[in-house]
């Protein structure tokens, strides 16, 4: 019995001696990511340290989404939040001002504000000579569009972005941030120069997309999108428009229109009514994708072989 009582005792020791050592382990954040390729960036830098929470499941659109009670407490409980901003999330406005109100915030649009590229006006476009060479200085009365992740190149400044907010706010795991944000963007560059060589031959293609939700992969793949079915993706085009659209398609020889998954594809068959276009589908945020590391790299490479596909 003495032997067990001094075993024991031995044991509690070491359980002390053990406890100020586990609670100086620093703790990781709370991460909430708005959307899933956000999301998949987030994660590939915090790999080894934690998992973000991505607010928006799969389905989901951030144009009038409506978060759930379940969204609503991981909000309330985060201590960092990254999102694009109030032009393509709007929905989280209001919930950020209350529930989100004490946690730090990585706006993208704001901390990328001079890589991003102004809204093309209306749904009748063409590819504008100034923009494929320069991005036009920042001004406040512009609006600018939001989907800057589909840039594999941006998509490295995103990865920049978390690596430093990340690192300011959890200092205890700066270094691992840094050595998978380092890898993260070598991984950028391979997924960049492969896209360039999957997309060369089909680059002067003319073709319709639904919503204006592309220019930053237009761009860095010199592609030929001439204009979008609607501008609001939330709103039914006119009459007017739609018969724009199918002039359009006509005069320019477009070769495929594409829809996307969460939104009405009977819109794209009343557009190429009467032509000889073919459909496709583009997904900007990688609808039918799970969730996590690769997802970014899943998406991309699903564009790249889905414009193919409608094009050649």
């Amino acid at each position: 019995m003495k032997l067990f009582l001094s075993r024991l005792s031995i044991l509690f020791i070491f359980m002390a001696a053990a406890l100020p050592v586990l609670a100086q382990q620093p703790q990781p954040l709370k991460v909430v990511v708005s959307i899933k390729p956000l999301h998949s960036l987030v994660a590939g830098v915090m790999a080894g340290v934690a998992e973000p929470q991505l607010l928006i499941q799969s389905g989901g659109s951030p144009h009038g989404y409506a978060l759930r009670p379940s969204e609503a407490r991981m909000l309330a409980d985060a201590e960092l939040i990254i999102w694009v901003g109030e032009q393509l999330e709007g929905f989280l406005i209001k919930p950020l001002s209350s529930l989100g109100k004490t946690a730090e915030k990585l706006v993208l649009a704001e901390s990328l504000a001079a890589d991003l590229l102004p809204m093309r006006a209306g749904g009748e476009w063409e590819k504008d000579a100034d923009s494929e060479d320069h991005h036009p200085k920042h001004d406040d009365n512009i609006t600018y569009n939001q989907h800057l992740w589909l840039d594999p190149l941006l998509a490295k400044k995103i990865v920049t972005q978390t690596e430093l907010t990340l690192s300011r706010l959890d200092p205890g795991h700066q270094q691992t941030y840094q050595q998978n944000a380092a890898l993260l963007r070598q991984k950028l560059d391979h997924l960049h120069a492969e896209l360039q060589a999957q997309l060369a031959p089909v680059r002067q293609i003319p073709y319709i997309v639904f919503h204006d939700a592309y220019p930053y992969f237009e761009k860095a793949y010199g592609l030929n999108a001439v204009g979008s079915i609607t501008i609001n993706p939330e709103r039914k085009p006119s009459a007017k428009q739609i018969i724009e659209i199918r002039k359009k398609i006509g005069e320019l020889k477009a070769r495929c229109v594409f829809s996307e998954p969460q939104f009405e594809p009977k819109l794209v068959a009343t557009v190429i009514e009467g032509s000889r276009a073919r459909t496709g589908i583009l997904d900007p945020l990688g609808t039918g994708l799970p969730a996590g590391v690769e997802s970014y790299f899943l998406l991309l490479h699903a564009m790249a072989d889905n414009l193919v596909a409608g094009l050649k």
